[in-house]
């Protein structure tokens, strides 16, 4: 027998004796309005999801997950999205996700992959890792998480087969060097809003690794098949969307709310994170 809270009535995501009142999913900085007489806001403030990377031989790491942030805050008339990590068919570290914030809470984006040339990006904490492996510390205080750690915001990881580590905001899987064998991507991390996974391109056979599944949506699956011409990473889930599927040696798009983008491989185009998302409460 399973259960779930989601199924449940008696629980909810809303703070009590409040309502979500705005959704804002507009990137970049934006005016809000707010009520007269509301002094005091409850925000939850996601940032947006870093880029897969790739490689001129084998595969790119995912991007992490867009940090997760949620308090009180006095009430503001200006909100900032970040916009997701967009992926390229360079080879190199991808580009990381924009902060979100609102007040002062604080969001930062997931990092790109590529601090090494296979490694995944770690998850965002209360501000973005730079292109690193390692998190940083989260709105929370919640330390920041090495390499393939769980964490609220967990790191990412390396080689093939290497997930991300889980959590709140999850690291990016590792993609390989390899470029003979048969080879697998390392997933994204498990947790709310999930990392991408990671790319392989061997002259074998390739299966890239498959988006962090989430609590809400799923992750993209990995490319698979014979030859260089596959074996993209799967986009991370986001908040508020699922996780694109990879295609051929492209890296699939993390899905909307944060998600981390696909490795590619060989060339190929890297996945895109999502764009951020800002809920306010009152």
């Amino acid at each position: 027998m399973s259960a779930t809270i989601y199924s449940n009535s008696s629980f909810t995501d809303t703070p009590y004796g409040l309502k979500l009142q705005q959704t804002i999913t507009a990137t970049g900085t934006t005016s809000v309005t707010i009520p007269t007489g509301i002094r005091r806001v409850y925000a939850i403030v996601i940032g947006g999801g870093g880029a897969g990377s790739t490689q001129t031989t084998g595969g790119g790491g995912g991007g992490g997950a867009g940090g997760y942030s949620a308090g009180w805050t006095w009430a503001t008339n200006t909100v900032t999205v970040g916009t997701g990590g967009v992926g390229t068919s360079t080879a190199g570290a991808g580009a990381n996700g924009g902060s979100s914030i609102y007040g002062m809470v604080m969001a930062g984006g997931g990092s790109a992959a590529g601090i090494t040339a296979t490694s995944g990006g770690a998850g965002g904490g209360a501000t973005t890792p730079n292109v690193a492996i390692i998190s940083t510390v989260s709105y929370t205080g919640a330390p920041a998480a090495g390499a393939g750690v769980v964490g609220y915001a967990s790191g990412g990881n390396t080689g093939s087969q290497n997930a991300g580590g889980a959590g709140v905001s999850t690291g990016g899987g590792g993609g390989s060097a390899l470029t003979t064998g048969t080879l697998i991507g390392g997933a994204g991390g498990r947790g709310l809003i999930c990392g991408g996974g990671g790319g392989v391109g061997s002259v074998g056979s390739n299966t890239g690794g498959a988006g962090g599944t989430g609590d809400f949506f799923a992750g993209g699956t990995g490319s698979s098949g014979t030859g260089t011409g596959f074996g993209g990473g799967g986009g991370g889930a986001g908040r508020t969307g699922a996780g694109s599927n990879a295609t051929s040696n492209a890296g699939g798009n993390g899905g909307s709310g944060g998600g981390g983008g696909g490795g590619a491989s060989t060339l190929g185009l890297a996945g895109s994170g999502g764009n951020g998302v800002v809920y306010l409460y009152y």
